[in-house]
């Protein structure tokens, strides 16, 4: 299946697309890095994916500008007390859930998660209103982390209509 990349932003260098990495403390995927610097912004066709037995939908690309509300730092940073440690947030899906590269237990070759923000608490919040450590905080928050593909293009590779 051919996809397409629609309604992109202004393209950015790749090396942009590495330095937001080295920024959020991550060196993205070669094939990402590619693909965001071209289809800064972008929508895809086809847009659906599973999770388990759950059909998603793909919204867009997360930008490289620093002044769009889309800008990847400024979503990591608006989101950041409520992702599990080792997400990374690289597209919304249209309720605003996040698809991200899960860097947890390993700093090279991300794994593809879903994260659903229904129910998803602040882990500070978790710590000093629920009385959880820090552990069983991070523990709540992977409750909201699906798997949904090993690599990014493994990912494109599962877009469906």
């Amino acid at each position: 299946m051919t996809i397409e990349w629609l309604y992109a932003d202004t393209p950015v260098r790749e090396d942009d697309v590495r330095d937001a990495g080295k920024t959020l403390g991550v060196v993205f995927p070669e094939d990402y890095v590619e693909c965001a610097a071209k289809n800064n912004g972008a929508d895809v066709e086809p847009y659906l994916f599973d999770v388990g037995n759950t059909t998603k939908s793909f919204g867009t690309l997360l930008m490289y500008d620093e002044d769009d509300s889309e800008y990847i730092i400024k979503i990591f940073h608006d989101y950041k007390d409520t992702l599990p440690k080792g997400l990374i947030p690289f597209a919304f899906d249209p309720a605003g859930n996040l698809i991200c590269f899960d860097y947890e237990d390993r700093t090279e070759n991300p794994i593809i998660v879903f994260w659903e923000h229904e129910g998803a608490e602040e882990k500070e919040v978790l710590i000093s209103h629920e009385g959880l450590t820090e552990e069983e905080a991070e523990k709540v928050a992977r409750e909201n982390v699906f798997y949904v593909a090993d690599t990014f293009t493994d990912f494109l590779n599962k877009l469906h209509d």
